[in-house]
């Protein structure tokens, strides 16, 4: 659909019966306004920082999904309002939009179990400055409140779940209910998108730019993926955010996949090409919200005012947490095995998030990105040898290792002379090495059965230079805060 020509006239509008004066708006309205910035930043801030206004939103402003996610939420049930404003972000596995050749290629056979396949708490600065996105584990250990089944309709006292099963038994104004009581924390926009809009909004965005130290396989998904950067579309994208069985984290990594994504989506939204491209913009706002589900108090006036207000957001502006959890959970009969929060901790991340409170550690200053990679730096000893035959170029090499993160030290006798670097290392500790490899691109790898879990480098006459590394799961590494948080521009591509 071509775009409209500025110049053009705005086409009329039906008259809406019984029209109010519009009042200025409060500032619990600007809130609600701005909550509805964080969850759909990834298509919204791309439909209208570029001005496409009411125009551009006429075709699909009808077809959002309307959902009472309030209806019977009032009085001393819920909790007390804290600062900006804080929306519930659900993601269902419903996949009725899809033809059967989309199923079986992306892996998306059988019947959808109706209940959420994703959980954040999005948090929006009152200042408008920072988005907090909490992600609540599906197999969290649940109190379900008494409800009606909206299926049979039976009614249910109080009982234990996992936490997705909340949407299955009693859709979306119990799964508020069931959050609220489990997190203390009010919310007061709530958005849902399936497997449909999710691929299709990613499709229209051009694709998302991830990256990855070591490959990702996952028989289940289909999801097939080398180590580096990877361009995915919609399929792909939904095999990498789906996938539970790539590595021993389960479903706690992909709670971390789908962070990584969800700021590599921000970073590809608010990139210049996009904006400025209105045919992808009226693509992007087409993919989502043809089929996205929200409360009654997202329309197109908010859309409007809330996207003019994001040309400035990047992934900087975002972080992320994974819920703390207890070192043991809690099997529940009927149910199976659940994770339970750290109750301590717990406390303490909803509290920050109530009060206004940033989560991550601050941003450092301005300089090249580091390089993700598979094991930590801090978890990795390295041993510099001098073979430069200058005396003083592993105390060089090593210095500059520390400053990255790895345990780093000189040794004190010389190596025999050599033209290049290398990096030692025993095959048992062949991912550590490939992780020191990353610091130290143009050095070469030499298996050394017997070395043990220190590698060890030769610094050679080619005077190697040191690149910033950092764990591609920054919530590995020490943290400057106590939620194990990370900013969206940790988690992105370096640029």
């Amino acid at each position: 659909m071509p775009a409209p020509s500025p110049h053009s006239p705005r086409p009329r509008r039906a008259p809406r019966a019984r029209r109010v004066p519009r009042r200025p708006p409060s500032r619990r309205r600007r809130l609600l306004r701005w909550g509805v910035r964080g969850l759909t930043g990834c298509s919204v801030a791309v439909l209208l920082a570029a001005g496409a206004g009411h125009t551009l939103l006429s075709g699909v402003d009808h077809k959002i999904g309307r959902v009472d996610a309030f209806k019977g939420l009032a009085g001393p049930e819920r909790p007390a309002e804290g600062h900006g404003m804080n929306l519930l972000l659900t993601g269902t596995d419903e996949r009725a939009g899809l033809d059967e050749e989309t199923r079986k290629r992306y892996r998306l056979g059988g019947a959808p179990c109706h209940c959420t396949d994703t959980l954040m708490i999005v948090h929006l600065s009152a200042d408008h400055s920072r988005a907090s996105v909490v992600s609540l584990p599906r197999d969290s250990y649940a109190m379900l409140p008494p409800h009606l089944d909206r299926t049979s309709g039976e009614h249910h006292h109080e009982h234990p779940v996992k936490l997705n099963a909340a949407y299955a038994e009693g859709g979306p104004q119990l799964t508020v209910r069931t959050v609220e009581k489990l997190t203390k924390v009010k919310i007061d926009h709530y958005v849902e998108v399936d497997f449909t809009s999710f691929m299709r909004t990613v499709d229209a965005l051009g694709g998302v730019e991830i990256c990855t130290a070591k490959p990702l396989k996952d028989s289940y998904t289909g999801l097939d993926l080398p180590a580096g950067p990877h361009t995915l579309d919609g399929g792909q994208a939904l095999q990498y955010v789906r996938a539970r069985h790539v590595d021993a984290a389960s479903d706690l990594g992909r709670m971390r996949r789908q962070q990584r994504f969800l700021a590599a989506v921000v970073e590809r939204a608010t990139s210049g090409g996009t904006l400025l491209n209105p045919v992808r913009l009226h693509e992007v706002a087409n993919a989502l919200l043809s089929s996205v589900r929200a409360d009654k108090g997202f329309g197109t006036d908010e859309i409007l005012d809330l996207a003019r207000a994001m040309r400035g957001f990047s992934p900087s502006s975002s972080e992320f947490v994974s819920m703390p959890l207890a070192p043991e959970g809690r099997h529940v009969p009927h149910i199976g095995d659940t994770l339970v929060w750290d109750p301590r901790r717990a406390k303490d991340l909803f509290t920050a998030l109530r009060e206004d409170r940033p989560l991550a550690a601050h941003k450092p200053a301005p300089g090249p990105a580091p390089l993700p990679v598979d094991v930590p730096p801090q978890q990795i000893s390295v041993r510099v040898l001098d073979a430069a035959g200058t005396g003083s170029e592993a105390e060089r090499v090593a210095k500059a290792l520390r400053a990255t993160g790895f345990t780093a030290t000189a040794g004190t006798e010389r190596a025999a002379p050599a033209a290049r670097t290398t990096i030692a290392y025993d095959p048992g500790w062949d991912r550590s090495a490939k992780s020191l490899a990353t610091a130290l691109p143009h050095a070469a790898l030499v298996p050394r059965k017997g070395l043990g879990p220190t590698l060890e480098v030769t610094a050679g006459e080619d005077a190697p230079a040191v690149t910033k590394v950092r764990a591609e799961d920054p919530a590995q590494a020490p943290k400057e805060n106590k939620y194990g948080a990370v900013r969206g521009d940790e988690v992105t591509c370096p640029s």
